[in-house]
Protein backbone atom coordinates (compact mmCIF):
# COMPACT_ATOMS: atom_id res chain seq x y z
CA UNK A 1 0.00 0.00 0.00
CA UNK A 2 1.34 3.43 -0.91
CA UNK A 3 2.19 5.79 1.94
CA UNK A 4 -0.54 8.40 2.37
CA UNK A 5 0.43 11.95 1.34
CA UNK A 6 -1.19 15.35 1.67
CA UNK A 7 -0.53 17.70 -1.22
CA UNK A 8 3.11 17.30 -2.21
CA UNK A 9 4.33 16.55 1.30
CA UNK A 10 4.95 13.00 2.43
CA UNK A 11 3.79 12.22 5.96
CA UNK A 12 6.66 11.37 8.28
CA UNK A 13 7.15 10.62 11.91
CA UNK A 14 8.13 13.45 14.20
CA UNK A 15 11.89 13.54 14.69
CA UNK A 16 12.91 12.02 18.00
CA UNK A 17 14.46 14.37 20.55
CA UNK A 18 18.11 13.89 21.52
CA UNK A 19 18.20 11.87 24.71
CA UNK A 20 20.30 12.50 27.81
CA UNK A 21 21.86 15.63 29.25
CA UNK A 22 23.81 18.19 27.23
CA UNK A 23 26.19 20.98 28.23
CA UNK A 24 25.63 24.65 27.40
CA UNK A 25 26.96 28.08 28.30
CA UNK A 26 24.18 30.64 28.70
CA UNK A 27 24.82 34.04 27.13
CA UNK A 28 21.64 36.04 27.77
CA UNK A 29 18.02 35.96 28.89
CA UNK A 30 14.92 36.10 26.69
CA UNK A 31 11.96 38.34 27.34
CA UNK A 32 10.17 35.20 28.61
CA UNK A 33 12.91 34.47 31.16
CA UNK A 34 14.69 31.59 29.39
CA UNK A 35 18.45 31.40 29.12
CA UNK A 36 19.86 31.69 25.59
CA UNK A 37 22.66 29.37 24.49
CA UNK A 38 24.16 28.49 21.11
CA UNK A 39 24.44 24.77 20.36
CA UNK A 40 26.28 24.14 17.08
CA UNK A 41 25.28 27.65 16.03
CA UNK A 42 21.56 27.14 16.75
CA UNK A 43 19.72 29.17 19.38
CA UNK A 44 18.57 27.05 22.32
CA UNK A 45 16.27 28.56 24.92
CA UNK A 46 16.78 26.89 28.29
CA UNK A 47 14.32 27.23 31.11
CA UNK A 48 15.61 27.89 34.66
CA UNK A 49 19.03 28.99 33.29
CA UNK A 50 20.64 32.42 33.77
CA UNK A 51 23.20 34.46 31.82
CA UNK A 52 26.82 33.48 32.52
CA UNK A 53 25.93 30.00 33.74
CA UNK A 54 27.23 26.65 32.59
CA UNK A 55 24.40 24.15 32.75
CA UNK A 56 23.41 20.62 31.86
CA UNK A 57 20.04 20.56 30.10
CA UNK A 58 17.56 18.23 28.45
CA UNK A 59 15.74 18.93 25.20
CA UNK A 60 11.99 19.56 25.33
CA UNK A 61 11.34 20.53 21.74
CA UNK A 62 13.23 21.09 18.49
CA UNK A 63 12.12 23.47 15.77
CA UNK A 64 13.64 24.64 12.53
CA UNK A 65 14.91 27.96 13.87
CA UNK A 66 15.50 27.16 17.55
CA UNK A 67 15.31 24.50 20.26
CA UNK A 68 13.77 24.46 23.72
CA UNK A 69 15.19 22.82 26.82
CA UNK A 70 15.23 22.86 30.60
CA UNK A 71 18.25 23.06 32.88
CA UNK A 72 18.66 20.03 35.14
CA UNK A 73 22.09 20.78 36.64
CA UNK A 74 23.80 24.13 37.19
CA UNK A 75 27.54 23.51 37.00
CA UNK A 76 28.58 27.16 37.37
CA UNK A 77 25.96 29.46 38.86
CA UNK A 78 25.36 33.14 38.23
CA UNK A 79 25.98 35.41 41.25
CA UNK A 80 22.39 36.60 40.73
CA UNK A 81 20.95 33.10 41.21
CA UNK A 82 19.03 32.63 44.46
CA UNK A 83 17.06 29.85 46.07
CA UNK A 84 13.43 30.08 44.88
CA UNK A 85 11.07 31.22 47.62
CA UNK A 86 8.35 28.73 46.66
CA UNK A 87 8.78 24.96 47.05
CA UNK A 88 6.74 24.37 43.89
CA UNK A 89 8.82 26.55 41.56
CA UNK A 90 10.43 23.62 39.69
CA UNK A 91 7.12 22.11 38.57
CA UNK A 92 4.67 25.06 38.52
CA UNK A 93 4.43 27.34 35.51
CA UNK A 94 2.92 30.26 37.39
CA UNK A 95 6.35 31.87 37.86
CA UNK A 96 9.39 31.82 35.57
CA UNK A 97 12.06 33.82 37.42
CA UNK A 98 12.08 32.97 41.13
CA UNK A 99 15.66 31.71 40.76
CA UNK A 100 16.78 35.23 39.81
CA UNK A 101 17.40 37.90 42.46
CA UNK A 102 14.35 40.25 42.59
CA UNK A 103 16.47 43.32 41.87
CA UNK A 104 18.03 41.55 38.90
CA UNK A 105 14.56 40.61 37.66
CA UNK A 106 13.58 44.28 37.53
CA UNK A 107 16.87 45.25 35.88
CA UNK A 108 16.30 42.55 33.24
CA UNK A 109 12.81 43.91 32.51
CA UNK A 110 14.12 47.48 32.27
CA UNK A 111 16.82 46.35 29.82
CA UNK A 112 14.24 44.41 27.82
CA UNK A 113 12.04 47.50 27.51
CA UNK A 114 14.90 49.74 26.38
CA UNK A 115 16.11 47.05 23.95
CA UNK A 116 12.65 46.72 22.39
CA UNK A 117 12.33 50.49 22.07
CA UNK A 118 15.72 50.63 20.32
CA UNK A 119 15.28 47.61 18.04
CA UNK A 120 11.60 47.89 17.12
CA UNK A 121 10.83 51.58 17.62
CA UNK A 122 14.34 52.89 16.81
CA UNK A 123 13.98 55.35 19.68
CA UNK A 124 15.44 56.04 23.13
CA UNK A 125 13.69 58.00 25.90
CA UNK A 126 15.06 61.32 27.09
CA UNK A 127 14.67 59.97 30.64
CA UNK A 128 14.60 56.41 31.95
CA UNK A 129 12.07 56.26 34.76
CA UNK A 130 13.00 54.62 38.04
CA UNK A 131 11.27 51.20 38.14
CA UNK A 132 8.14 51.00 40.28
CA UNK A 133 8.54 48.10 42.71
CA UNK A 134 6.57 46.77 45.64
CA UNK A 135 5.81 43.52 47.50
CA UNK A 136 7.17 40.42 45.76
CA UNK A 137 4.96 37.89 47.58
CA UNK A 138 1.20 37.73 48.09
CA UNK A 139 0.63 40.48 45.56
CA UNK A 140 -1.60 38.75 43.02
CA UNK A 141 -5.27 39.54 43.54
CA UNK A 142 -6.58 38.22 40.19
CA UNK A 143 -5.94 34.73 38.81
CA UNK A 144 -7.49 31.88 36.87
CA UNK A 145 -6.76 28.57 38.59
CA UNK A 146 -7.13 25.25 36.84
CA UNK A 147 -9.07 22.48 38.62
CA UNK A 148 -8.89 18.75 37.95
CA UNK A 149 -9.74 15.55 39.75
CA UNK A 150 -6.76 13.18 39.36
CA UNK A 151 -7.74 9.62 40.03
CA UNK A 152 -4.18 8.34 40.55
CA UNK A 153 -3.63 10.92 43.26
CA UNK A 154 -7.10 10.48 44.69
CA UNK A 155 -7.71 14.21 45.04
CA UNK A 156 -8.45 17.47 43.28
CA UNK A 157 -5.52 19.54 42.01
CA UNK A 158 -5.88 23.32 41.97
CA UNK A 159 -3.33 25.75 40.61
CA UNK A 160 -1.48 26.95 37.54
CA UNK A 161 -0.29 24.73 34.69
CA UNK A 162 3.04 22.98 34.73
CA UNK A 163 5.75 24.66 32.60
CA UNK A 164 5.02 24.13 28.89
CA UNK A 165 2.31 21.59 29.75
CA UNK A 166 -1.50 21.43 29.93
CA UNK A 167 -1.24 19.51 33.21
CA UNK A 168 -2.14 21.27 36.46
CA UNK A 169 0.77 21.56 38.86
CA UNK A 170 0.46 19.66 42.13
CA UNK A 171 0.77 22.48 44.69
CA UNK A 172 -0.60 23.08 48.17
CA UNK A 173 0.18 26.79 48.42
CA UNK A 174 0.93 29.71 46.11
CA UNK A 175 3.17 32.44 47.49
CA UNK A 176 2.40 35.01 44.79
CA UNK A 177 -1.37 34.76 45.23
CA UNK A 178 -3.12 36.89 47.81
CA UNK A 179 -2.62 34.75 50.96
CA UNK A 180 -6.36 34.80 51.63
CA UNK A 181 -6.54 32.37 48.69
CA UNK A 182 -2.95 31.18 48.18
CA UNK A 183 -2.78 29.59 51.64
CA UNK A 184 -6.18 27.90 51.33
CA UNK A 185 -5.69 25.77 48.23
CA UNK A 186 -5.89 22.49 50.21
CA UNK A 187 -9.18 23.59 51.79
CA UNK A 188 -10.61 24.54 48.38
CA UNK A 189 -9.41 21.20 46.98
CA UNK A 190 -11.18 19.30 49.78
CA UNK A 191 -14.33 21.36 49.20
CA UNK A 192 -14.49 20.46 45.51
CA UNK A 193 -13.69 16.79 46.20
CA UNK A 194 -16.74 16.69 48.50
CA UNK A 195 -19.09 17.96 45.78
CA UNK A 196 -21.12 15.63 43.61
CA UNK A 197 -19.94 17.70 40.63
CA UNK A 198 -16.26 17.33 41.55
CA UNK A 199 -15.36 16.11 38.05
CA UNK A 200 -17.16 18.98 36.32
CA UNK A 201 -15.46 22.08 37.73
CA UNK A 202 -12.56 22.96 35.38
CA UNK A 203 -11.49 26.33 36.76
CA UNK A 204 -11.88 28.98 39.45
CA UNK A 205 -11.55 32.71 38.88
CA UNK A 206 -9.99 34.52 41.85
CA UNK A 207 -10.67 38.18 42.52
CA UNK A 208 -9.48 39.79 45.76
CA UNK A 209 -10.40 43.29 46.78
CA UNK A 210 -9.32 45.39 49.71
CA UNK A 211 -11.91 43.85 52.04
CA UNK A 212 -12.73 40.37 50.76
CA UNK A 213 -12.04 37.79 48.04
CA UNK A 214 -14.44 36.31 45.51
CA UNK A 215 -14.20 32.85 43.95
CA UNK A 216 -16.10 32.16 40.72
CA UNK A 217 -16.59 28.44 40.05
CA UNK A 218 -16.98 27.41 36.41
CA UNK A 219 -19.17 24.28 36.38
CA UNK A 220 -20.15 22.12 33.41
CA UNK A 221 -23.25 20.55 35.00
CA UNK A 222 -25.98 22.09 37.19
CA UNK A 223 -25.19 22.03 40.92
CA UNK A 224 -27.79 20.43 43.14
CA UNK A 225 -28.92 21.89 46.44
CA UNK A 226 -26.49 19.78 48.47
CA UNK A 227 -23.50 21.08 46.50
CA UNK A 228 -24.75 24.65 46.73
CA UNK A 229 -25.15 24.25 50.49
CA UNK A 230 -21.55 22.97 50.80
CA UNK A 231 -20.28 25.97 48.85
CA UNK A 232 -22.31 28.34 50.99
CA UNK A 233 -21.01 26.80 54.22
CA UNK A 234 -17.43 27.07 52.91
CA UNK A 235 -17.96 30.73 52.02
CA UNK A 236 -19.31 31.42 55.48
CA UNK A 237 -16.38 29.64 57.18
CA UNK A 238 -13.62 31.32 55.14
CA UNK A 239 -15.13 34.71 54.35
CA UNK A 240 -15.33 34.28 50.57
CA UNK A 241 -17.94 35.62 48.18
CA UNK A 242 -18.90 32.69 45.95
CA UNK A 243 -20.06 33.06 42.34
CA UNK A 244 -21.17 30.42 39.87
CA UNK A 245 -20.60 30.39 36.12
CA UNK A 246 -22.50 27.60 34.32
CA UNK A 247 -21.85 29.00 30.83
CA UNK A 248 -20.36 32.08 29.20
CA UNK A 249 -19.36 35.26 31.06
CA UNK A 250 -22.96 36.50 30.99
CA UNK A 251 -24.04 33.57 33.21
CA UNK A 252 -21.93 34.65 36.18
CA UNK A 253 -24.11 35.09 39.27
CA UNK A 254 -23.69 35.05 43.05
CA UNK A 255 -24.26 31.72 44.77
CA UNK A 256 -26.63 33.30 47.25
CA UNK A 257 -28.22 36.72 46.90
CA UNK A 258 -27.18 38.84 49.84
CA UNK A 259 -24.71 41.29 51.25
CA UNK A 260 -21.90 38.74 51.56
CA UNK A 261 -21.91 37.69 47.92
CA UNK A 262 -20.89 41.05 46.53
CA UNK A 263 -18.21 42.06 44.09
CA UNK A 264 -14.85 42.94 45.65
CA UNK A 265 -13.55 46.49 45.31
CA UNK A 266 -10.33 48.47 45.60
CA UNK A 267 -9.67 52.04 46.62
CA UNK A 268 -7.41 54.67 45.11
CA UNK A 269 -7.10 56.86 48.19
CA UNK A 270 -5.12 59.63 46.45
CA UNK A 271 -8.15 60.35 44.28
CA UNK A 272 -11.03 59.42 46.60
CA UNK A 273 -12.12 56.66 44.20
CA UNK A 274 -13.43 53.15 44.86
CA UNK A 275 -13.91 50.67 42.01
CA UNK A 276 -15.96 47.49 42.30
CA UNK A 277 -15.08 44.62 39.96
CA UNK A 278 -16.37 41.22 38.95
CA UNK A 279 -14.22 38.05 39.11
CA UNK A 280 -14.37 38.04 35.28
CA UNK A 281 -13.40 41.69 34.83
CA UNK A 282 -9.97 42.87 33.87
CA UNK A 283 -8.34 44.57 36.85
CA UNK A 284 -4.67 45.18 37.57
CA UNK A 285 -3.42 42.25 39.62
CA UNK A 286 -1.06 44.11 41.93
CA UNK A 287 -2.91 46.57 44.16
CA UNK A 288 0.14 48.43 45.51
CA UNK A 289 1.83 48.82 42.13
CA UNK A 290 -1.46 49.84 40.52
CA UNK A 291 -1.87 52.71 43.00
CA UNK A 292 1.63 53.91 42.18
CA UNK A 293 1.12 53.48 38.44
CA UNK A 294 -2.04 55.60 38.48
CA UNK A 295 -0.29 58.30 40.48
CA UNK A 296 2.77 58.34 38.21
CA UNK A 297 0.67 58.30 35.02
CA UNK A 298 -1.40 61.27 36.12
CA UNK A 299 1.65 63.19 37.31
CA UNK A 300 3.35 62.73 33.94
CA UNK A 301 0.17 63.46 32.02
CA UNK A 302 0.11 66.79 33.91
CA UNK A 303 -3.66 67.16 33.79
CA UNK A 304 -4.87 70.61 34.77
CA UNK A 305 -8.34 71.76 35.87
CA UNK A 306 -10.53 72.22 32.83
CA UNK A 307 -8.57 69.83 30.58
CA UNK A 308 -10.30 67.60 28.04
CA UNK A 309 -8.84 64.13 28.48
CA UNK A 310 -9.22 61.02 26.31
CA UNK A 311 -8.82 57.65 28.08
CA UNK A 312 -8.48 54.80 25.57
CA UNK A 313 -9.09 51.18 26.61
CA UNK A 314 -10.65 52.66 29.75
CA UNK A 315 -12.02 49.46 31.28
CA UNK A 316 -13.69 50.01 34.64
CA UNK A 317 -12.26 53.50 35.07
CA UNK A 318 -8.94 52.73 36.76
CA UNK A 319 -7.49 55.85 35.12
CA UNK A 320 -10.54 57.77 33.91
CA UNK A 321 -12.05 58.31 37.37
CA UNK A 322 -8.80 59.69 38.88
CA UNK A 323 -8.38 61.75 35.70
CA UNK A 324 -11.82 63.25 36.29
CA UNK A 325 -10.80 64.24 39.82
CA UNK A 326 -7.70 66.00 38.43
CA UNK A 327 -9.56 67.72 35.58
CA UNK A 328 -12.14 69.07 38.03
CA UNK A 329 -15.70 70.25 37.51
CA UNK A 330 -14.75 72.26 34.40
CA UNK A 331 -12.89 69.37 32.78
CA UNK A 332 -14.14 66.46 30.72
CA UNK A 333 -12.92 62.86 30.47
CA UNK A 334 -14.01 60.70 27.53
CA UNK A 335 -13.50 57.04 28.42
CA UNK A 336 -13.53 54.71 25.41
CA UNK A 337 -13.68 50.94 25.82
CA UNK A 338 -14.04 48.08 23.34
CA UNK A 339 -16.40 45.91 25.42
CA UNK A 340 -19.92 47.16 25.97
CA UNK A 341 -20.26 45.48 29.37
CA UNK A 342 -17.13 47.27 30.60
CA UNK A 343 -18.47 50.58 29.31
CA UNK A 344 -21.60 50.09 31.39
CA UNK A 345 -19.56 49.08 34.44
CA UNK A 346 -17.27 52.10 34.04
CA UNK A 347 -20.24 54.44 33.82
CA UNK A 348 -21.71 52.87 36.95
CA UNK A 349 -18.40 53.29 38.77
CA UNK A 350 -18.41 56.99 37.91
CA UNK A 351 -21.95 57.31 39.29
CA UNK A 352 -21.02 55.38 42.44
CA UNK A 353 -18.15 57.81 43.05
CA UNK A 354 -20.28 60.89 42.43
CA UNK A 355 -18.34 61.80 39.28
CA UNK A 356 -20.41 63.49 36.60
CA UNK A 357 -17.70 64.74 34.27
CA UNK A 358 -16.92 61.47 32.48
CA UNK A 359 -18.43 60.27 29.23
CA UNK A 360 -18.28 56.50 28.69
CA UNK A 361 -18.53 55.28 25.10
CA UNK A 362 -18.01 52.02 23.26
CA UNK A 363 -15.61 52.06 20.35
CA UNK A 364 -13.67 49.56 18.27
CA UNK A 365 -10.18 50.86 18.96
CA UNK A 366 -8.63 48.21 16.69
CA UNK A 367 -10.65 49.40 13.67
CA UNK A 368 -11.59 52.97 14.59
CA UNK A 369 -14.48 54.66 12.80
CA UNK A 370 -13.52 58.27 11.96
CA UNK A 371 -17.20 59.25 11.79
CA UNK A 372 -17.77 58.68 15.51
CA UNK A 373 -18.41 61.91 17.37
CA UNK A 374 -15.53 61.68 19.84
CA UNK A 375 -13.11 60.95 16.99
CA UNK A 376 -13.73 64.41 15.57
CA UNK A 377 -13.11 66.23 18.84
CA UNK A 378 -9.92 67.72 20.23
CA UNK A 379 -8.29 66.68 23.51
CA UNK A 380 -5.59 68.20 25.68
CA UNK A 381 -4.29 64.88 27.07
CA UNK A 382 -4.52 61.22 26.05
CA UNK A 383 -3.96 58.12 28.17
CA UNK A 384 -3.75 54.63 26.66
CA UNK A 385 -3.84 51.32 28.51
CA UNK A 386 -4.27 48.71 25.74
CA UNK A 387 -4.03 44.90 25.85
CA UNK A 388 -0.95 43.03 24.60
CA UNK A 389 -1.83 43.77 20.96
CA UNK A 390 -1.20 47.45 21.59
CA UNK A 391 -2.90 50.47 20.04
CA UNK A 392 -1.46 50.57 16.53
CA UNK A 393 -4.71 51.61 14.84
CA UNK A 394 -5.11 54.58 17.18
CA UNK A 395 -1.64 56.06 16.56
CA UNK A 396 -2.68 58.06 13.44
CA UNK A 397 -5.74 59.29 15.33
CA UNK A 398 -3.61 60.50 18.25
CA UNK A 399 -1.18 62.15 15.85
CA UNK A 400 -4.07 63.99 14.21
CA UNK A 401 -5.59 65.07 17.55
CA UNK A 402 -2.14 66.28 18.63
CA UNK A 403 -2.73 66.49 22.40
CA UNK A 404 -0.23 68.29 24.58
CA UNK A 405 0.89 65.01 26.12
CA UNK A 406 0.31 61.25 25.90
CA UNK A 407 0.93 58.60 28.55
CA UNK A 408 0.98 55.02 27.27
CA UNK A 409 0.66 52.22 29.85
CA UNK A 410 1.66 48.89 28.32
CA UNK A 411 1.64 45.19 29.19
CA UNK A 412 3.91 44.21 26.28
CA UNK A 413 7.12 46.06 25.42
CA UNK A 414 7.10 44.90 21.81
CA UNK A 415 3.75 46.48 20.93
CA UNK A 416 4.65 49.57 22.97
CA UNK A 417 7.91 49.98 21.04
CA UNK A 418 6.10 49.58 17.72
CA UNK A 419 3.46 52.21 18.58
CA UNK A 420 5.91 54.66 20.13
CA UNK A 421 8.18 54.24 17.13
CA UNK A 422 5.32 55.20 14.81
CA UNK A 423 4.65 58.39 16.75
CA UNK A 424 8.32 59.33 16.91
CA UNK A 425 9.53 58.20 13.48
CA UNK A 426 6.34 58.77 11.52
CA UNK A 427 4.90 61.87 13.15
CA UNK A 428 7.86 63.66 14.69
CA UNK A 429 6.91 63.13 18.31
CA UNK A 430 9.32 63.04 21.25
CA UNK A 431 9.67 60.21 23.78
CA UNK A 432 10.12 62.08 27.04
CA UNK A 433 10.37 59.14 29.41
CA UNK A 434 9.90 55.39 29.72
CA UNK A 435 10.31 52.79 32.45
CA UNK A 436 8.95 49.56 33.88
CA UNK A 437 6.56 48.73 36.70
CA UNK A 438 7.10 45.37 38.40
CA UNK A 439 3.43 44.41 38.35
CA UNK A 440 4.20 40.66 38.22
CA UNK A 441 7.30 39.82 40.33
CA UNK A 442 8.88 36.43 39.59
CA UNK A 443 7.18 36.23 36.19
CA UNK A 444 8.40 37.32 32.76
CA UNK A 445 5.57 39.85 32.31
CA UNK A 446 6.91 43.34 31.57
CA UNK A 447 4.60 46.26 32.37
CA UNK A 448 5.85 49.66 31.31
CA UNK A 449 4.97 53.30 30.81
CA UNK A 450 5.97 55.79 28.12
CA UNK A 451 5.42 59.54 28.05
CA UNK A 452 5.28 61.43 24.73
CA UNK A 453 4.50 64.85 23.36
CA UNK A 454 4.35 66.33 19.86
CA UNK A 455 7.70 67.35 18.47
CA UNK A 456 8.81 70.93 19.00
CA UNK A 457 10.15 72.91 16.04
CA UNK A 458 13.91 73.35 16.14
CA UNK A 459 15.26 76.88 16.47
Amino acid sequence: MARKTYGNKRMSKKKALPQGEFSAHVDSLTLEGRGVARIDGKATFIGRALPGEDVRFVYREQRRQFDLGDAVVVERASPERIEPGCPHFDHCGGCAMQHLDPGAQVAHKQRALLDQLARIGRVAPDQVLEPLTGPIWGYRRMARLGVRWVRKKGRVLIGFREPASPMIADIDTCRVLDPRVGEKLPAISELIAALKAYRDIPQIEVACGDDHCALAFRHMVPLDQADRARLDAFADEHGFAIFLQPGGPETLAPLMAGERDTYPSYRLEDFDVEIRFSPLDFAQVNAEINRRVVRQALDWLAVEPGDRVLDLFAGLGNFSLPLARRAGAEGRVTAVEVEEAMVERGAQAATDNGIGTTRHVIGNLFEPDPDLGWMRESFDRVLLDPPRAGAEAMIPVIARIKPQRVVYVSCHPGSLARDVGQLVQGHGWRLLAAGVMDMFPHTAHVESMAVLEPGRPRR
